[in-house]
This record gives structure tokens, sequence and C-alpha cells, in this order.
């Protein structure tokens, strides 16, 4: 229950954040960060357990459109359209995983097979233009002013508040998973699939279950992106170049810590911005290749990230103090 104090007083001060009235660019920043954010934490579920996948927009997609077909076809508002945006990518990461780990596609065959899922999703959205708009993408359905609640579609204060309690739930599943069994049963599979199988671990399960909650934590962020935005893109939701985006962030921050990814999604979004006011549309693909050669870099030199350079700087202090509060005073002589 101790854990969760620190989350819920984040929360609680971050919600107030709107109050400030801080610019609309601002806070147009900050949701995007969050729901950057989002997405990252789910990568790093599966990341941190050595299941590494480049195809993470394929989850994003799958949601995203799921929900603004729903709304755009059948008037389904996105407060149900939404969740089953969500389950839909979870089905999507169970469709992907599940035969690759009844076959033991592992490493860099894994990565390739996620890298082709989201290939074949934005390829499969461009295809269907009739209803997607294909590359020139879609936009959700405007709501008349008095339904504005029910199709989802806030003022950015109401859009952040959204963005904040998905990003709690990010956070409160890292947190879940890692005080579950699943989680020991995932650090023995990544070191020894052979030898957790041979203790009993039921390997194939305990990897689909952290694949469907990576898919469904990638799927909401995408949904709200989506949502948010009030436009839709293969190019920006279903691509490779969200997916080395989220992978960037994840890595950047560290995916070993649960405020790892926040960290890279704030990096993330900061240098996406600074390339688009240096560069505008002169140096076209500009972010994709940062992202490649940083990625490259902090594999190199921080494979922990930020949040892993500065959790090893806090250590020495730690224990500092409690070797200091550990020390016994001598004892004073008799008077």
């Amino acid at each position: 229950m101790s854990g969760l104090l620190p989350l819920a007083a984040a929360v609680a001060a971050l919600a107030a954040v709107p109050l400030l009235s801080p610019p609309d660019y601002v806070m147009h920043l900050l949701i995007t960060a969050l729901l950057t954010a989002l997405a990252g934490t789910g990568w790093a579920m599966m990341g941190r357990f050595g299941l590494v996948s480049f195809g993470h927009g394929a989850f994003l997609g799958v949601s995203a459109y799921t929900m603004a077909l729903l709304w755009n076809f059948f008037g389904l508002s996105p407060w149900i359209g939404v969740p089953i945006g969500v389950v839909a990518a979870a089905g999507a990461g169970a469709l992907l995983g599940y035969p690759c780990f009844r076959l033991r596609v592992v490493g860099h065959y894994f990565a390739l097979v996620t890298l082709a899922a989201g290939e074949i999703v934005r390829i499969l959205v461009t295809a269907l233009r009739e209803y997607t708009g294909g590359s020139l993408g879609m936009t959700p359905n405007q709501a008349p002013p008095d339904a504005a609640f029910a199709a989802m579609q806030f003022s950015k204060a109401g859009f952040w508040w959204v963005a904040l309690a998905a990003w709690a739930v990010g956070l409160l599943a890292w947190r879940l998973l890692d005080r579950s069994m699943s989680s020991k049963a995932l650090v023995a599979i990544a070191e020894d699939e052979d030898a957790a199988s041979s203790i009993g671990i039921q390997v194939t399960r305990e990897k689909l279950k952290v694949t469907l909650i990576s898919a469904a934590l990638a799927g909401l962020a995408g949904a709200l992106t989506a949502q948010y935005r009030m436009y839709l893109n293969p190019e920006s939701l279903a691509g490779l170049g969200i997916s080395l985006q989220i992978v960037f962030g994840a890595i950047a921050g560290g995916m070993y810590s649960p405020i790892g990814p926040t960290i890279g999604a704030l990096i993330t979004i900061g240098l996406e911005e600074s390339l688009r006011i240096g560069f505008g549309t002169e140096f076209t693909g500009a972010a994709a290749f940062s992202y490649g050669i940083l990625l490259v870099l902090f594999m190199l030199f921080l494979p922990r990230g930020i949040a892993g350079l500065l959790e090893r700087r806090q250590r020495p202090a730690a224990r500092a103090r409690s070797a200091a509060a550990g020390a016994v005073p001598a004892a004073q002589p008799p008077g």
C-alpha cells in the first residue's frame, strides 16, 4: 500500500497543472508526452524481459482505428470504443505472440516478426482507404457542443486529466506485475527458457500474459492519441516511425524503471519539437534518423537509460546514509 502513495501524490500534483493556466502549446506537449510515456511503459513491460518488439505501432493502430471506425460508422461513443480498441489491440498481441511463443521464435527473429506485423497493419490501413482514408488519414466526426463529453471531445484541460489517468493505469500495471509471481517467472524465462520450463514454469502462458498487458497499454495510448489529435494517419499510428519512437523513448529513459519510459517520452517529445522548429520540412525523416543514432549510443553507453544512471548515482549516497545510521557510538568510559 505504501508503494502506491508516491504514485497517488504524483497524480494529485499533476492533476493541478491546468489550474496554473499554462499556454495551450505547453499543454499539448505535456499531453503528448503522457500518452507517449504510456505507450513506452507498455513496450518496456515486454522489453525488460527480453521480448524486444519493433512493431508496437501495430497495437496503437489497431486500437485507434477500431475506436475511430466505430464512432464514424456506427456512432458508438469513444467511451465504449476505446475499451473495445484496447481489447482489439490485446487480441492482435495474442494473434502475434501465441504462435511465436509456441514455436519458440525468440531474440532477433521475434523482433523481425513484430516489425513485419507493424508494417502489415500500416499497409492494411492504407489499402482500406474507403473506410480509413488511406495514407491521407481520417478524422473522427465532430460532435455537437452538447454531446462533446459523450464523444470524448474535450478541451486540453479535460484531455490532460484523461491522459493522466491512463498514465497512472500504466504505472499501476507495472507495479502489479512486479509484485506478482509472473515477474519472477519472466526473469527466469529471460535467463533460460529450458531451465524455466524444467522447474514447472508455463513459458508460453507467462510470455503471452505480459504481451497482452503490453499490447493493451499500447492500444490505450493509441486510441487516446487519435481521439486527442482528432486525426489518424497510418504513418503516425501504425508505421515503423512510431514504433522506433516508442523503443527509443523506453530505452533512453530506462526500460527497467517504471518512471524510465516517462523520462524517455519527455526526451523524445523535446527532440521531435526541436527538430521540427529547427529544420521544418527541409530534413525529411530527421526524427527517425535521430532516434536511430541515439538508440545505438544509448544501448552502447547507457544500456539502463537515464533512470538507471540516476539510480546508480543514488546508491552510494543511500549506502552512506545506511552506514551512518547503523554505526554504533563508542562506549564512554565510566566517570
